[in-house]
């Protein structure tokens, strides 16, 4: 399996996980004809060192979102339990960006927590 992102989509989210910086952050991806082209910031979140609480109710139905991403702090893009229940809830494709935020340091997982390939799209 590999994922479709826009380069600009791709370097945005860079940018707010260095603009989150101690903080995680996290979103979901909007898909336009299998390319993942924009992100929803989670309304009303609360962005921790650790976690990312919000309230699921607030997040708008929308059959274009088809994926998350969130931000670690720390250098390892790989899941924890608490990701991998996420994603089993939300289904998808799931991007976890590391520190330092480069691209080198983004990893795409698929619902059951397997790693994914990335394809940047220009």
């Amino acid at each position: 399996m590999k994922i479709k992102i826009r380069g600009e989509l791709l370097e945005y989210l860079l940018q707010l996980a260095k603009d989150f910086y101690p903080n995680e952050f996290g979103g979901f991806l909007r898909e336009k004809n299998g390319i993942f082209e924009e992100v929803l910031i989670i309304p009303k979140g609360y962005f921790g060192k650790e976690s990312i609480y919000f309230d699921t109710w607030l997040l708008p139905h929308d059959e274009n979102i088809k994926g998350t991403v969130h931000s670690h702090p720390g250098p390892s893009p790989r899941p924890s339990q608490a990701d991998k229940k996420f994603f089993s809830k939300f289904g998808g494709v799931h991007l976890i960006i590391a520190y330092p935020f480069e691209a080198w340091s983004i990893k795409a997982y698929n619902s059951d927590g397997l790693e994914v390939k990335i394809e940047i799209i220009d």
